[in-house]
């Protein structure tokens, strides 16, 4: 049996990453998986404190000390049950989760000691439960004869499908791509998540009787009320793909493209379609000078995958400095080991060239004051401008909501200030009765962990409803 409390003898380790030369050839994960000495091992460095600051800065509230101690002591099928308990998917968060700035970046021991790969355990607690075949499709016990339909194939319509149909209901997936998975599948590089991963759990679900109706766009296939009338209750879980403008001149050339485009088409070819606006290389930036503007995580994939396609050079323009950068410092380092370069305090001011991007008129800044949210505000330095050849620029500044009533021709649906989906806090309601809402479209563009707590929430708002409007047990 480990011992715990091992940080004071024991260093973090991570399990072996991929070379940088070797991995911008590909699109596979870079990061390998412990074996089981090595898991137990790391996760015996857990101090097992009073108070699990992991557990209280995890949004899915995972109770990461009991299931690192269980994997310590070798219990690998309890630390899976504890950790799928609170967790949909284990083995995504696992990969893909900013645990720099979430759960490790909390973790109590001393800093001299670093934290505890909380990551990388929960990936290895969940590949060995696939691998023993401890991972079971979601059947319930019993069926209730009630249907619940879900707008959006992404984390948080999967993570309520998979409470729902535990709980005895027949649920069907409404998603207007040809996948499952939403962001998972066309968002994110297969660096950082390979689609075989998201495909398995699409598979458990067709197995417990989850139907998936793809290629289907609300709104244009059926209205929101023609689908009211199929099911008992609706969630809309659409995420936000609607990308953010900039205020510059010439945002409509040629080459000055939208992030999520860039990386939908990349992932595209990788799963093995065909995409004619890649071949044709206006979405592939092989031979490219690519600029990508934008300091989060969406702006990480891309300056990446860029890389991965062979550009000429990469470069992240970032109004704001690496401190105050919002996506994954682990991402950053990843990115400049593969030779990304960052120009941090500096934002474009204008794209130039005739029909094409040519290069970027870029401007310096400086930090003032905080803003409302409490970040200091970038400020401009005058006669500071400075050019930047650009054959491709990336727009990686986030994504709003579509106007979703208008979509869905559904006008009664209440919308937030910021054009989400309003919803009753306590029960995931929005104004029309029995239609329930989750995810980005709720609360804006966020990590997919809280996709999943959000979609695991609105699935217990949705069951108490349909219990009490239905009487049943």
């Amino acid at each position: 049996m480990s011992k715990l409390l091992t940080f004071v003898t024991e260093p973090q380790q991570l399990p072996a990453t991929t070379e940088a030369a070797q991995r911008k050839q590909n699109f596979k994960e870079i990061y390998g998986q412990f074996d089981p000495k090595a898991a137990a091992l790391q996760a015996s460095r857990c101090s097992q404190c009073g108070v699990p600051f992991c557990q209280i800065h995890c949004p899915l509230q995972n109770n990461i000390p009991d299931w690192l101690k269980l994997t310590a002591e070798g219990r690998l099928e309890e630390a899976y049950q504890v950790s799928s308990a609170t967790n949909t998917f284990p083995e995504i968060c696992g990969r893909i989760c900013p645990q720099d700035k979430l759960c490790e970046g909390n973790c109590v021991i001393e800093k001299g000691f670093e934290s505890v790969t909380i990551g990388s355990v929960e990936k290895y607690i969940t590949e060995t439960a696939f691998e023993m075949g401890w991972v079971k499709p979601p059947k319930p016990a019993r069926e209730n004869g009630l249907s619940i339909g879900i707008i959006g194939a992404g984390p948080a319509g999967l993570a309520a499908a998979d409470i729902l149909r535990r709980r005895g209901y027949e649920v069907h997936i409404y998603d207007r791509y040809d996948r499952v998975g939403g962001l998972l599948i066309y968002g994110i590089p297969n660096f950082k998540l390979e689609k075989e991963i998201v495909e398995r759990r699409r598979a458990l679900f067709e197995a417990a009787g989850i139907t998936f109706h793809l290629n289907f766009e609300v709104g244009k296939d059926a209205t929101l009320e023609e689908l009211r009338k199929r099911h008992t209750a609706i969630l809309i879980s659409t995420g936000v793909y609607k990308a953010r403008e900039m205020e510059i001149p010439n945002t409509s050339l040629d080459g000055v493209l939208p992030a999520l485009d860039y990386l939908i088409a990349s992932n595209q070819v990788c799963l093995g379609d065909t995409v004619e606006d890649y071949e044709n290389g206006t979405l592939n930036a092989k031979g490219k000078h690519v600029v990508v503007i934008g300091g989060g995580d969406t702006a990480m994939d891309c300056v990446r995958t860029a890389v991965r396609q062979g550009a000429k050079k990469v470069t992240c323009l970032y109004r704001r400095d690496r401190a105050n950068m919002p996506g994954s410092a682990r991402e950053v380092k990843n990115a400049e080991e593969e030779g990304v370069e960052f120009l941090w305090l500096s934002a474009p001011k204008a794209f130039v060239g005739d029909n094409e991007i040519d290069k970027i008129l870029g401007i310096k800044m400086r930090l003032g004051a905080p803003d409302a949210s409490g970040r200091q505000s970038p400020i401009i330095i005058e006669d500071s401008q400075f050019t930047l050849k650009a054959d491709m620029a990336i727009k990686a500044l986030g994504f709003d909501a579509e106007n979703i009533p208008i979509a869905f021709g559904a006008p009664e649906l209440a919308l937030s200030k910021w054009g989400t989906l309003a919803v009753d806090s306590k029960t995931q309601m929005t104004s029309l009765p029995g239609v329930f809402a989750a995810g980005d479209i709720v609360r804006g563009a966020s990590l997919v962990v809280w996709a999943i707590k959000d979609g695991r929430d609105a699935a217990e708002g949705i069951d108490a409803w349909v219990k009490a409007k239905e009487k049943v047990a």
